[in-house]
């Protein structure tokens, strides 16, 4: 019989009702350990379901699995550990080298997008699906759009429209390979698509895995197939139905282990399927189940308001977190604003004020709410008290109207740098001859694309040739100027490095660099311009959040998946934001299932906290300000542009354990 043992150091062992299965497990101690892990063992073939809510130690459990693996002889480069961010790959490869164990530096760790771009990378595979893994960034996609121009498809929102049901089809399942629709305008759509993607020689995001995906199933004998004898991979319920397929023909020769919690699950717009983790069973026969429910993490009471407030989620297994004996109670604070300048100028004094007193570092504070102008007004009050505070949102980053240049710096400064390091990059320099122009160049780039197409010629030699004099393709009079343009600029970046390049390409006096700048911090010394590029990429593409910092990190409640600190504010908890007003036929889910995945987003945000948790909302809110984050007013008149807004329902969710409301002035002793 197989037998499937947790060890559980320092605590009395609880059991859960998800840790009883049948007469195969074995529950054993190991002193020496520091925190909990499982370790399974018996059937080579089982798949094994973890299911593990906030703050059990999960990347414990992983990294004693593989430690135990690698002690037994299994060659680590075929164990594959899936991971939802790289930091979270990071530190399970850093714990696995704590342990000593040989081998453990070339365990296969990582994310699965990551593992696909390596895939495609392959010649063959790209030689085979005919393609080439060159991904589209989102505002990348604005110009694809402009550019499959068709009296059928409609506008621009029109096409992403189709844009986005496709990528909807293919995360899901719903056709086999990428396309396939049955619609004639869809079809014709596709033609297009993949006509510009084929020219352009990239592809989009949402075509990574089902490629990769297609190409595996197609082909019973590919050795990527057999790649892996162990497969286990965190965080499965945020997965959508073709990356959780894609793993099963990973994990075809081998053992595949999930780890995961559905109270946890707040991707639907990635489409999601946390029906993955909860029926597991039902597509994976034998599967062998276990909980780790001890949160270690949490303060006792944070503990308490977060069962309680999942309780709410009907459908759901019914499990509870349970508290590690030694978990302090916390420190709790549900507090209202008189307005939201008040709010993001109150909450900055409060973390101020813990700072000043030594009772936490800014790096241990952690600053989550829905809206980013929330976040942007509590970074700037932060800043002017004098504590460093950094916002991460991913809009922020390449955020901007390619339609004026003023408006988007930071692209052209990253289709610059793209084009530094590979010239023929099609797709930036398409982005590139398009910026400023109100149509973004779109009739003038198609003629292009048809000269190209009719004479065997890549996009950089037409313009090279059409600068020269040596053709003439009508009406391009604004590519030739951009296109001049580039050549100038390429020339001034030409041998720089380090330093020198990012101050040239992202000037320190532009607060649209600021995050490229931040980013580059990681490199020294006189780098060259194809090091900076991997670096900016892959943040871009995979973004993680820093966690060993000197000062507060601000986000949305879906980017703090993953971190913790000592004080968690959550601001801005109003009807609107928490949750978004539910609108049917702009959502893909029931009403029910949009309310359940906000309460579960507002249960990941405050389980973040060690320590101290701040639940913290205004009375009223400007309303033209209201109205721009879609936050929820009530008709009739306002009072000097002011309007009434309403604490966040789920805080009533929160229990009988949940202090009083207070006042901001309270709050800071006042």
């Amino acid at each position: 019989m197989p037998a499937l043992m947790l060890y559980q150091a320092g605590d009395s062992l609880r059991l859960g009702r998800s840790f009883l299965v049948g007469d195969c497990i074995d529950f054993s101690w190991d002193d020496g350990l520091e925190g909990p892990a499982l370790e399974i063992a018996g059937s080579e073939h089982s798949p094994f379901r973890v299911v593990a809510g906030p703050g059990v130690g999960k990347t414990f459990t992983m990294m004693r699995r593989v430690a135990r693996l690698l002690q037994e002889g299994v060659n680590p480069r075929r164990v594959y550990v899936g991971t939802f961010t790289r930091t979270a790959a990071q530190d399970l490869q850093a714990a696995l080298g704590c342990l000593g164990v040989d081998g453990a530096d070339r365990v296969r760790a990582g994310t699965l997008h990551s593992l696909c771009f390596q895939m495609l990378s392959r010649n063959d595979i790209c030689e085979v699906i005919g393609r080439v893994a060159r991904p589209m960034l989102d505002f990348e996609v604005r110009f694809l759009l402009e550019d499959l121009s068709h009296d059928d498809f409609g506008g621009v929102r029109d096409k992403q429209k189709r844009l986005l049901a496709f990528s909807a089809a293919w995360a899901r399942l719903q056709s086999q390979v990428p396309g396939w629709p049955a619609d004639v305008v869809d079809r014709l759509f596709q033609s297009h698509l993949r006509r510009w993607l084929t020219f352009h020689r990239c592809m989009l995001i949402g075509e990574v895995v089902p490629l990769v995906l297609g190409y595996l199933r197609d082909n019973p004998l590919a050795r990527e197939r057999a790649w892996f004898q162990h497969v286990l991979v965190d965080e499965y319920q945020d997965l959508n139905r073709a990356e959780q397929n894609l793993l099963d023909y990973l994990a075809s020769e081998g053992t595949l282990t999930v780890i995961g919690d559905e109270d946890q699950s707040i991707y639907s717009f990635k489409h999601a399927h946390p029906q993955g983790i909860s029926h597991f069973e039902e597509y994976h026969p034998e599967t062998k189940t276990a909980g780790i429910e001890v949160c270690r993490r949490c303060p006792t009471r944070v503990i308490e308001m977060a069962n309680s407030l999942i309780a709410h989620n009907e459908g759901r297994e019914e499990r509870r977190l349970l508290p590690f004996e030694g978990n302090p109670e916390g420190e709790i604070h549900i507090v209202q604003w008189t307005n939201l300048r008040e709010e993001a100028e109150g909450v900055a004094r409060y973390i101020k004020g813990k700072v000043d007193a030594g009772e936490v570092s800014p790096g241990k504070v952690l600053v989550l709410t829905p809206s980013r102008y929330i976040g942007y007004e509590i970074r700037d009050a932060l800043n002017a008290d004098g504590v460093s505070a950094l916002s991460f949102f991913t809009e922020q980053l390449l955020e901007g109207n390619p339609k004026k240049n003023d408006e988007s710096k930071a692209q052209q400064a990253y289709c610059l740098l793209k084009l530094l390091v590979d010239g023929d990059d099609a797709v930036s320099l398409r982005c590139w001859c398009g910026f400023g122009s109100p149509s973004l160049n779109q009739g003038a780039w198609n003629r292009l694309v048809e000269f190209c197409t009719e004479n065997m010629l890549t996009p950089r030699e037409a313009l090279s040739k059409l600068a020269a004099g040596e053709v003439v393709i009508p009406n391009a009079v604004t590519l030739q100027r951009r296109f001049a343009l580039l050549m100038e600029r390429l020339a001034e970046l030409q041998g720089k490095v380090g330093q020198n390049l990012i101050d040239t390409l992202f000037p320190s006096d532009e607060p649209w660099a600021d995050p490229f700048r931040y980013y580059a911090t990681s490199l020294e010394g006189d780098f060259e311009v194809g090091v900076l590029a991997d670096v900016i990429f892959t943040e871009i593409i995979q973004p993680d959040l820093p966690t060993d910092v000197d000062f507060v990190r601000i986000m949305s409640l879906h980017k703090s998946k993953g971190l913790t600190a000592d004080l968690v504010v959550v601001a801005g908890c109003v009807e609107g934001l928490l949750p978004r007003r539910y609108e049917a036929g702009k959502s893909e889910l029931s009403e029910e299932e949009f309310l359940n995945e906000f309460r579960r987003l507002f249960y990941v945000a405050i389980t973040r906290a060690t320590s101290t948790l701040v639940i913290s909302y205004p009375m009223h809110m400007q309303r033209d300000i209201a109205h721009k984050i879609r936050a929820v007013l009530p008709s009739g008149p306002a009072r000097g542009g002011m309007g009434r807004v309403f604490s966040s329902r789920f805080i009533e969710n929160l229990g009988p354990t949940q202090p009083a409301a207070i006042a901001g002035r309270d709050l800071l002793g006042r």
